[in-house]
């Protein structure tokens, strides 16, 4: 059973699919491999050839809910110590 996410549309989420990973539009790309993409350098126009069945749309809504994320949840973070 295919959910989309109430504020992104572009992104579902799918237990038979990327082991219930949210992915674009019902494709078998996650989000976090388009996070991954660009993180590397990709650029959008990259990302788009190669995989054509993308629309520049996704990678901004990928971006949009990684960001949505982030804001919902705190992350704890390791004590740096200098010396």
């Amino acid at each position: 059973m295919e959910l989309r996410h109430y504020r992104f549309r572009r992104i579902t989420m799918d237990p038979n699919k990327c082991m219930g990973k949210p992915c674009i539009r019902g494709l078998r790309i996650p989000v976090s491999s388009i996070l991954n993409y660009l993180s590397s350098g990709m650029t959008i126009e990259e990302i788009l050839q190669e995989w054509p069945e993308l629309e520049r749309e996704d990678i901004y809504e990928a971006l949009g809910f990684a960001a949505f994320m982030l804001e919902e949840q705190m992350i704890p973070l390791e004590e740096v110590h200098t010396q």
